[in-house]
């Protein structure tokens, strides 16, 4: 019995290259300049020659296995080969400039005029609120419902989101460019990438400031409809800093029911009155603990979040929304342990409902044209 199907084109294979994109730039390989070459043998064999952005690549089994099913599915292409080689330094200069220009100096593209990403700071004026299991619970129900979300983990001292994100990998650096490292769909940059075990971070303000920028302008970010940064409590050199790096950025103040954290949430909000900063709003974290019984048992009092709300909107002279209380629950720390966030594990538990509640209504925002210019004139 002979074969009548007729061998593949390469005109065929590159088309079906078209739809495998990077896995860190999350663009097509063919638009970043990474297919060199592609040949087809006897019999519908196919060897495609991929360029890898730089040597040990930890993506390579990733881009390996994306090239080698979009070929297979190719009418006629009886066996791939991917046979990987490394980008020279001219290539990875061409591919730099086609992803952030001919700048040499890098730019926060957040804070450009154009910039249509969201950025919201989530600040707390103490410890212990619970300040990074928001965040990362927010950018994790971000991302499931489509929406592309990156998180830096401004808590250089304190940096504990890679572990409750799951983000185990490293970044890999292109040129100038870090490309951060993704979890459950969210990509992600912290101080602990970079340094050694547990190591500490013992540094001044102007090192932190330098951190910061670099986290922001030197970190390949691609088209983000939103951005979180986990800042550290209180209101110090990082807040400041973010104030002036990105001065559209919108601050979420996170506290607890007690008083006495209240009043501490209050000072890290008002520090929008200094920076002109928007406050997207206030979440109450640890509200109660849900009984066996059906009863609320409130651990830290009550009332809390609704004070810092209600005060700073005074104080600000405009509204500021309590998005939402959250209860007290151990799966939300257990599943912070585990770099596995609530609102994946356990959606429908009243902690994970509530943190995906408050996630939609931050992330269904228009992403508004409010001093944007627009490309029109008067006839």
């Amino acid at each position: 019995m002979t074969s009548t199907q007729s061998a593949p084109t390469e005109e065929a294979v590159r088309q079906a290259l078209t739809k495998v994109e990077d896995p860190e730039i999350r663009k097509p390989i063919t638009d970043l300049g990474m297919v060199k070459g592609v040949s087809i043998g006897d019999g519908g064999a196919v060897e495609v020659g991929v360029y890898l952005t730089v040597q040990g690549c930890p993506m390579r089994e990733t881009i390996t296995q994306r090239v080698t099913d979009a070929v297979s599915a190719v009418d006629g292409v009886s066996s791939v080969q991917v046979e990987l080689d490394v980008m020279s330094d001219e290539q990875r200069t061409e591919l730099r400039r086609s992803l952030r220009g001919d700048a040499e100096e890098p730019r926060i593209p957040f804070a450009e005029p154009g910039s249509m990403t969201r950025v919201y700071c989530v600040a707390s004026g103490k410890g212990g609120v619970g300040k990074s299991s928001v965040t990362v619970n927010l950018a994790a129900s971000m991302a499931d419902r489509g929406l592309s979300v990156g998180v830096v983990d401004a808590d250089i001292y304190g940096h504990s989101v890679p572990r409750m994100l799951g983000a185990g990998g490293k970044p890999t650096q292109v040129e100038k460019m870090i490309m951060p490292p993704q979890s459950h769909g969210v990509k992600v940059i912290s101080i602990g990438m970079f340094t050694p075990g547990n190591t500490p971070v013992v540094w001044r303000g102007p090192m932190l400031h330098r951190a910061l920028q670099q986290f922001l302008s030197d970190v390949f970010w691609g088209d983000l409809d939103v951005l979180l940064l986990d800042l550290p409590p209180g209101t110090g050199d990082v807040a400041l800093s973010t104030a002036q790096l990105i001065p559209n950025a919108e601050i979420l103040v996170v506290t607890t029911p007690q008083q006495a954290a209240a009043e501490v949430a209050e000072r890290a909000g008002a520090i929008a009155m200094q920076t002109r900063q928007r406050l997207a709003g206030v979440v109450e974290n640890m509200s109660w603990m849900e009984m066996p019984d059906g009863q609320r048992m409130e651990v830290f009092g009550s009332g809390g979040g609704q004070i810092v709300a209600d005060s700073l909107s005074r104080a600000l002279g405009t509204e500021v929304p309590l998005l939402g209380q959250i209860p007290l629950d151990p799966r939300l720390r257990e599943c912070s342990d585990a770099g596995e966030p609530l609102v994946l594990q356990d959606p429908d538990s009243p902690a994970g409902a509530a943190l995906s509640d408050i996630a939609k209504r931050l992330g269904t925002r228009a992403r508004g044209l409010a001093g944007k210019l627009l490309s029109v004139s008067p006839a």
